[in-house]
């Protein structure tokens, strides 16, 4: 029986096609166990850490990081035997894939199989006068010294020396056609006197202080002048006239400008993969397949904030993370248990109608949006139901949301309202019928007991398949959502 064994990418769930290697969390030469974590892959749905399925010495990794790889190929291979000795033939130091290869991926096996002879007269890598990394040779401590020539810093005073011509065998073949190239002798220019027959300099000018000042102010160079003073002397009208005289005229200004680039460098390509490319294609059949309809409802929220209020005061609740999206999902479970065709799928010749509900939240996350659901939220009480929320929020932020939590959901919410949205128009999920956005709440002018108060707003936005739910069912589920909105209590009262 083989010592090497290779793992191939399992079928993560779902009918997955392939995943793409975020992270290796293993090296080649490591010794891992058994169920150990081994490497971070992304599906259409998320990421997920596979473990090994044996333990033992990783002897090769087939793709690098960032390769997208089909399910049931091999990713890696273990020698599940390490202790029984060297292998029989020798592999590579390491077996990565290179990003861009144009070659197949190698099984174990077949490398195994091949064995590279030495060159003639070349010791084995590793062993004492071998070549190694950076054309260093080993010795019994450290390396010997590096084959590259030293480069010294020239010394002072020290005149360059010519640089080596170069042999006549280094010349490129095409280069004989033209003939010999003979370096150019480039004369150096003579050096030229100012008109002062000074030199250029400044040194010896005739000018007094404010003179120089006003020179070295205006850039210009008191050596190349002419001075019209006593003795030769420059003066201040000499060196303005020098100004006046190189000073360049401002460009006319032009009512063309420059045209914009519009080209592929001020483009942005990014790979459509992973959660992206499945919630693309999700929602565009969604979109296209499902009848959309999508009602409004402005609700005033006061009481259920209050209510939250005297919640989070409880002994019991004070280690509860409480928000406003625990009451929608308690209000959107118990409208469901009076409208239950809200709660289903269209299966072509049938409805089927669901009596679970497996809650959906949507959510933003740095790989795209996802929406995990909680199974069977209906049967839940109001503290397990805050939990299981945090527990979903937190798992999402993390990017350790798996494909079986968001599986099989029945029902959506879109919290819009903590980007500041009033509301919108979602587009349902696949297999869903119904999908409620909830938007942000605000402080506004509202009539309250006959008087204009202000008064905690916000704004309900459903999304509906309307070959199930037609405009009087889904009004009447919106409508209940908003009145356990307005009064949580009286609604509890009266529906349970």
């Amino acid at each position: 029986m083989s010592r090497i064994k290779e793992f191939n990418l399992p079928d993560l769930g779902e009918g997955l096609t392939e995943g793409e290697i975020l992270n290796w969390l293993v090296k080649v030469g490591d010794i891992i166990e058994l169920n150990q974590p081994i490497v971070e892959v992304e599906t259409a749905k998320a990421a997920v850490e596979i473990p090994a399925k044996w333990g033992g010495r990783v002897q090769a990794i087939f793709h690098p990081e960032g390769a997208t790889v089909d399910v049931g190929a091999p990713i890696i291979s273990i020698d599940t035997d390490p202790d029984a000795g060297p292998l029989d033939t020798p592999q590579g130091p390491s077996a990565v894939a290179q990003p861009g290869g144009d070659l197949p991926t190698p099984s174990a096996a077949s490398l195994a199989a091949v064995e590279v002879a030495p060159a003639e007269g070349a010791v084995e890598p590793g062993l004492i006068g071998s070549p190694a990394p950076g054309g260093r040779t080993p010795v019994l401590v450290g390396y010997g010294p590096r084959t590259s020539t030293a480069k010294r810093r020239p010394r002072k005073g020290a005149v360059p020396t010519q640089a080596p011509a170069v042999p006549a065998q280094a010349v490129p073949a095409q280069a004989s056609t033209a003939g010999p190239a003979v370096p150019k002798q480039v004369a150096p220019a003579p050096a030229t006197s100012a008109p002062n027959g000074r030199g250029g300099t400044a040194i010896g000018v005739l000018a007094k202080p404010p003179v120089r000042k006003l020179a070295k102010d205006l850039g210009v160079d008191l050596g190349a002048l002419i001075g019209s003073g006593p003795l030769g002397s420059v003066t201040r009208e000499d060196v303005q006239r020098a100004a006046d005289a190189t000073a360049e005229p401002a460009p006319a200004a032009t009512t063309a400008t420059t045209a914009a680039s519009f080209g592929a460098d001020r483009e942005q390509r990014i790979p459509v993969k992973g959660v992206r490319k499945l919630t693309a294609e999700n929602m565009a059949r969604s979109a296209f397949t499902a009848p959309h309809v999508t009602e409004f409802l402005t609700v005033d929220v006061t009481r259920a904030m209050k209510a939250l209020d005297r919640l989070r005061n409880r002994r019991e609740w004070r280690d509860v993370r409480i928000s406003p999206l625990l009451l929608v999902a308690k209000a959107v479970l118990l409208a469901v248990k009076r409208h239950p065709m809200v709660n289903s799928t269209w299966a072509g010749d049938e409805i089927v109608v669901k009596e679970y509900v497996n809650l959906g939240i949507a959510a933003a996350t740095e790989r795209g949006l996802i929406v995990p659901n909680v199974k069977d939220a209906g049967r839940l009480s109001l503290r397990e139901l805050a939990d299981a929320l945090t527990d979903l929020v937190q798992t999402a932020k993390a990017g350790r949301t798996t494909p079986a939590d968001m599986s099989g959901g029945t029902l959506t919410i879109t919290n819009v309202g903590v980007f500041g949205v009033d509301t919108g128009t979602p587009i349902l999920p696949p297999g869903e019928s119904a999908i409620l956005a909830f938007g942000a709440i605000r402080e506004m002018p509202w009539v309250h007991k006959g008087k204009v108060r202000p008064r905690q707003v916000t704004t309900l936005g459903l999304s509906f398949d309307h070959r199930i739910i037609d405009g009087e069912l889904g009004s009447k589920f919106l409508r209940d959502v908003g009145d356990f909105l307005s009064d949580p209590e009286a609604a509890l009262l009266a529906w349970t």
